[in-house]
């Protein structure tokens, strides 16, 4: 019997097609482009914007794989370096203080510009668009609590602390733009106890008065619903936090589309419009996802498959 050899253009083309295979495997794409992962910190907000990014790169096309389970935001940043992320939302604030230990400064364009040269010269990590939004930190305590105290300001805290206890995210005690920061600026001053919880029941333990003082963000719904006291930032000691996707280059470079895609959703993220998608989260027991779609569709930036 006559053996059938197939001819050498044949064999380069199944060769090549080969080729392309493992590649794509190897890199993790999808038929539609890569696999894209997005990150998350813990709390109603980040994970709300996270949903937001996936669903709209996902209405393009792109696959996405969801991990939006950090604790902190130094996590997110090593998963970016060590190519186990691709994006996350993070604050202009956190990475100006937190990650890259620089000195505050109250320029919101400032910061963004610092952070956005630096990330991209030492980490090649990318900013994209930020949003109008500035969730700064907070500290707010009931209308009672601040009477009974004399409080009004966070330098007031200097002199009427010993008695409080303080309740906020996991990290807040030790950053530099969190409580240690605030003790250097404002005076070390000394807590009965800060209570580091789950950023999601902060105010559960405020008005549970497990806690006198909150740690707050200026984007929380619970501020105005349960007509909480904000401290005064006399010194403005607090730096802008304006939120937005950073990114690995490398996917940028094989994906441009995504810049686009997801800057188109920074003019709609603003205080107000944060402060009521946190609330149908945090005060209204609505699951992330069905908040940020909701959004989406209200903002013209998904249409309604239905």
């Amino acid at each position: 019997m006559k053996r059938i050899v197939p001819p050498p253009s044949l064999i380069r083309l199944y060769l090549a097609l080969l080729l392309v295979g493992c590649l794509l495997s190897a890199c993790g794409d999808s038929p539609s482009g890569p696999l894209i992962r997005i990150g998350a910190k813990q709390f109603a907000e980040q994970q709300i914007l996270a949903e937001m990014y996936a669903m709209l790169l996902e209405h393009h096309g792109f696959t996405v794989e969801r991990k939006l389970n950090a604790s902190v935001g130094t996590t997110l940043h090593a998963a970016l370096l060590n190519n186990e992320l691709d994006l996350y939302p993070e604050y202009t604030g956190t990475a100006l203080q937190q990650i890259l230990n620089l000195p505050s400064s109250s320029d919101p364009a400032q910061v963004y510009q610092t952070v956005a040269q630096v990330y991209k010269a030492q980490f090649n990590l990318t900013w994209l668009d930020p949003a109008p939004l500035n969730n700064t930190f907070a500290l707010a305590m009931t209308q009672d609590t601040a009477s009974r105290y004399g409080l009004r300001t966070l330098a007031d805290l200097a002199t009427n602390t010993s008695d409080l206890t303080m309740i906020g995210p996991i990290d807040f005690d030790t950053r530099i733009d969190g409580l240690s920061g605030l003790q250097q600026l404002y005076g070390d001053f000394a807590l009965r106890r800060y209570i580091p919880v789950d950023s999601n029941i902060r105010y559960k333990g405020l008005l549970d008065s497990q806690a006198d003082i909150v740690v707050a963000y200026a984007t929380d719904g619970e501020i105005s619903a349960y007509n909480l006291l904000v401290l005064e930032d006399s010194q403005r000691f607090f730096p802008p936090y304006n939120v937005a996707p950073v990114i690995r280059q490398p996917l940028l470079d094989r994906s441009g589309q995504i810049a686009t895609i997801l800057n188109a959703l920074a003019p709609h993220l603003t205080n107000a419009a944060m402060q009521r998608l946190n609330y149908a989260v945090s005060g209204q027991n609505r699951p992330p996802a069905e908040v940020a779609q909701e959004f989406l569709l209200e903002a013209g930036l998904l249409q309604d498959s239905h």
